[in-house]
């Protein structure tokens, strides 16, 4: 299964892709913007200097040498290097002019330029592109010699691109080009400075969507830790609504709801299934003693004795069932009060031993445990968790099978394994639900196959967890190949509320919960 990244990650994400998205579209429009608002300037100054050219042109129709004077190469270099004042520079380099008169003749051209024969050729071919304007009237005055609009255009030599405007009067045709090379050398720093600001922008972007989503989340943070409190001693928390978002308030108020039902419909389940215990404990108890009196005066061996003999098992097995289901109620309620002594783990598992020696002397029994083991614990609950534990692996072994108690010490655990042969556990039953964490539920008993001929109510896993948890430790399955393994871990100090000490007498509730 593929695992999304959080909300607030995509947040973050999306907003630095819709931030991204904007800044590149900005920088683009904004790079062309400048780009052409900086052509046109160099095309005006271009048209302002093809302007001046009027004055240095004689007017058609006067004598030669007045022509020639007035078009000598040296006037016209002195207007390139005018030219190259203009324009910003200290150099020839960036400006290249062709002057040819109305015939075609070239009057003057840039000559020191290492591209100038490709520059002059591109001149040549935007002034055979205007049209010559046609001559002036006879009373209009010379200086006023009316010149075709001009033309621009941007062409790409081998080596760099130009900046071409020309155009044609009357009496002669004049062609400025200029290099773009301080042009391209600004916008390669405006795009630089867009390169390093737009993905500093989107980092802040991100940063500040990943901090304002937590905040906007915060509420949904402080459901979920409260969420993971629902336990039994949880269900009174409560989510405060008055710092919170209009927009959580009413899920807060629904949350708030359900955890008010949930508690009330569970105080009401675990005081009724302990009231229903506590009422049933005294009748089983009188009718058990009934019995057992009942059962010395018949006849031994009669027909009746056997009866009565049916009866008190049935009724001893009910008052176990009660008597489970008062501890679990108490589990349930956070009222599992421990009467802590030091307890000898090596010699009740040596008692076990002994047991299961006389019940099951046909299985195998093997053992790795060290003498010592001490803790503080509930010394009767530990030995009803043991004898649950002892009693399943005996009860669910395979023929001529075996158990294996291992132990397992560290500085502040102790972890006790019985494993027993048996049959694998399956993983999921018939209706897809997980076997193996099902099996500490209570009354669930697994495959009717397996535990069909098999006695016992599927209290007593539940029960054992439950009095390992009251020891703040815990009870798990590790199932395998061919074995069944339950781990019991607990602390190496005592947890929960003590009794009244060591050597002193457990309450009577206690006495009667006992198995």
């Amino acid at each position: 299964m593929i695992k999304l990244p959080s909300f607030r990650l995509r947040i973050a994400l999306l907003s630095a892709a819709l931030a991204g998205t904007t800044l590149v579209g900005f920088g683009a429009v904004s790079w062309f913007q400048i780009y052409n608002a900086k052509i046109s300037r160099l095309d005006a100054e271009l048209l302002n200097h093809l302007m001046r050219a009027t004055p240095k042109l004689p007017p058609r129709g006067e004598p030669p040498e007045n022509q020639g004077k007035e078009s000598r190469p040296s006037r016209w270099q002195f207007y390139e290097d005018s030219l190259s004042d203009a324009f910003g520079t200290n150099t020839k380099t960036p400006i290249a002019i062709l002057v040819l008169d109305a015939n075609g003749n070239i009057l003057y051209q840039s000559n020191s330029l290492p591209a100038d024969v490709e520059v002059n050729r591109l001149l040549l071919e935007l002034l055979q592109l205007i049209p010559l304007p046609p001559p002036p009237q006879r009373e209009s005055p010379p200086p006023f010699l009316r010149p075709r609009p001009p033309q621009f255009v941007t062409e790409q030599t081998a080596k760099a691109a130009w900046r071409i405007g020309a155009t044609k009067f009357p009496n002669a045709q004049v062609g400025i080009a200029v290099n773009l090379q301080a042009v391209d050398q600004e916008m390669a720093i405006i795009q630089n400075i867009f390169l390093v600001s737009i993905p500093g922008s989107l980092l802040l972007v991100a940063v500040g969507a990943w901090l304002v989503s937590g905040g906007a989340l915060r509420p949904i943070h402080q459901l979920t830790g409260v969420i993971q409190q629902v336990t039994v001693k949880g269900l009174d928390q409560r989510i405060p609504i008055g710092t919170t978002d209009v927009e959580f308030v009413e899920l807060i108020q629904v949350f708030n709801l359900m955890l008010e039902r949930l508690e009330r419909s569970f105080t009401q389940a675990s005081r009724f299934s302990g009231d229903a215990a506590h009422e049933l404990k005294t009748p089983l108890t009188i009718l058990q003693g009934e019995l057992e009196r009942t059962l010395q005066q018949v006849d031994p061996g009669s027909e009746v004795q056997q009866r009565l003999s049916n009866l008190l098992d049935e009724v001893r097995r009910l008052s176990g069932i009660i008597r489970k289901l008062l501890l679990l109620s108490l589990a349930d309620a956070g009222k599992m009060s421990l009467y802590l002594v030091e307890v000898d783990m090596s010699e009740l598992l040596k008692e076990m031993l002994e047991d299961v020696e006389m019940l099951a002397p046909h299985l195998t029994v093997q053992t790795d445990f060290a003498d010592g083991l001490r803790l503080q614990g509930d010394r009767d609950l530990l030995i009803q968790v043991l004898q649950n534990l002892f009693s399943n692996a005996i009860k669910y072994n395979l023929a001529n099978g075996w158990i294996k108690i291992r132990t397992h010490q560290t500085q502040t655990t102790l972890h006790v394994t019985i494993a027993n042969a048996s049959k694998d556990i399956p993983v999921s039953d018939a209706y897809g639900a997980r076997e193996r964490d099902r099996i500490f539920d209570r009354f669930y008993r697994g495959d009717p196959a397996r535990t069909r001929n098999i006695e016992g109510i599927g209290l007593g896993l539940s029960l054992a967890r439950e009095i390992a948890r009251a020891h703040h430790g815990d009870l798990t399955l590790d199932s395998t190949f061919g074995q069944t393994a339950f781990t019991l871990t607990l602390p190496m100090k005592g947890a929960g509320s003590r009794g009244q000490g060591a050597g002193g007498r457990k309450t009577d509730l206690w006495k009667n919960c006992l198995l």
